[in-house]
């Protein structure tokens, strides 16, 4: 099976009908085993429950699998009567905020497994040219457990709510600036990341919303696994959780009503996970995870900007206060409503350009506030007239 070639979704679908194994496992079960595969982390190694022979397969193509198997996975568990290609086709079809030049052109017309591959591999690969092997897929794809939670919900529901994206991806972020910020020792990239997830207003008026807040949003058992097992993998971006990140980690499960063996056992696994493949994940080969999230973050957002610099600046031309707004940021911090309405003005002329559609994805929210800091400089100078020139 080669998730790089046409039909894979129907050879997946037909090999695993014949194994029962799959999805005899609990939900608990198997969403251990997803985890096991590297799918929480964003990392993955392995194609989930050894599925089938996958030892040839790139890691956006076990990706691309085990975004497939969760989804038939949690399908299975349903009652939902709709034909699983056309449910999942269905559910991205639903996520209206979605539906921008990034999917518009693979969501028309009659649906069928081809369809569906084609949006994995756009929701997973992103843009094969732009996010670079060092990187491996590494922001969106830690995400994308979002999905499967959402189309649970979808298949309950027969809709999905966007708030619940909007909601889910708030909490992970709060969290997520918890955990970086209970690290005894703070070195630049941490100081950077926090600084990062600060400014990632997308989905909050003024302010990003608190810890209570972001716990009390959490609604169902799975969520609070994934979210105790992200705010696991930022606590291990030096590489050792510190005994001040250990205590918020078990606060963190307590307050999520798990139990103290399931809060055990993720700190266990994202150890065990980092500590046996350090050698295998690129992102771990030479730095720690938030220097290697820092660097490559702004590397792809520079390439994204340069490469889209005309016609974004042609588009800017026409949003005059944005224009001001951005040449401001030059010579002064903009204030939380003045850096909102730039958010939100970068985010309408972003559904125009289909590279930089991924700032509207699940996750996308983070870099934001890098595109604002590299917008100036890269922009012709007419558009910086406060650049001092060297």
């Amino acid at each position: 099976m080669n998730p790089s070639a046409s039909g894979w979704i129907n050879k997946l679908l037909t090999d695993v009908s014949k194994k029962d194994s799959l999805f005899n496992l609990d939900k608990e079960s198997f969403y251990d085993s997803l985890r096991d595969s590297g799918f929480i982390y964003g990392s993955n190694l392995e194609v989930v429950e050894n599925t089938f022979d996958a030892k040839n397969l790139t890691e956006d193509e076990l990706c691309k699998a085990n975004l497939c198997l969760a989804f038939l996975y949690t399908y299975k568990k349903s009652d939902s009567e709709t034909e699983f290609v056309n449910s999942v086709i269905g559910f991205y079809t639903a996520i209206k905020e979605l539906k921008t030049s990034f999917f518009q052109d693979l969501l028309g017309g009659k649906k069928s497994s081809e369809q569906l591959e084609n949006i994995i591999n756009k929701r997973v690969q992103i843009d094969a040219n732009i996010l670079t092997k060092n990187f491996n897929y590494f922001i969106i794809n830690a995400l994308l457990y979002i999905d499967v939670l959402a189309y649970q919900t979808y298949l309950k529901n027969e809709t999905i709510s966007i708030e619940y994206l909007k909601n889910l991806e708030a909490a992970i972020t709060s969290i997520t600036l918890e955990v970086l910020n209970a690290k005894a020792t703070k070195n630049k990239y941490d100081e950077s990341l926090i600084k990062l997830f600060e400014s990632s207003l997308r989905y909050q008026n003024d302010k990003l919303i608190d810890y209570a807040t972001a716990v009390a949003m959490v609604q169902t058992t799975k969520e609070a696994y994934y979210i105790l097992d992200i705010a696991c993998m930022a606590s291990w971006s030096d590489a050792i959780i510190d005994e001040k990140e250990y205590q918020f980690l078990v606060k963190l499960g307590y307050d999520l009503n798990l139990s103290s063996d399931r809060i055990q056992l993720s700190i266990q696994t994202v150890n065990a996970f980092y500590t046996a493949n350090k050698n295998n994940i690129a992102l771990l080969s030479s730095k720690n995870i938030a220097h290697s999230f820092y660097d490559n973050s702004s590397k792809i957002v520079h390439k994204l900007i340069t490469r889209n610099s005309k016609r974004l600046y042609r588009e800017l031309i026409d949003s005059k206060e944005l224009m001001i707004l951005l040449t401001q940021s030059t010579v002064r911090d903009l204030t939380k409503e003045e850096q909102k309405k730039v958010t939100d003005q970068l985010l309408d002329i972003f559904k125009s350009i289909p590279s930089l559609a991924i700032f509207l994805l699940p996750g996308g929210a983070i870099l934001l506030p890098l595109v604002i800091k590299f917008i100036p400089k890269l922009l012709p100078s007419a558009f910086d007239e406060n650049r001092i020139k060297k």
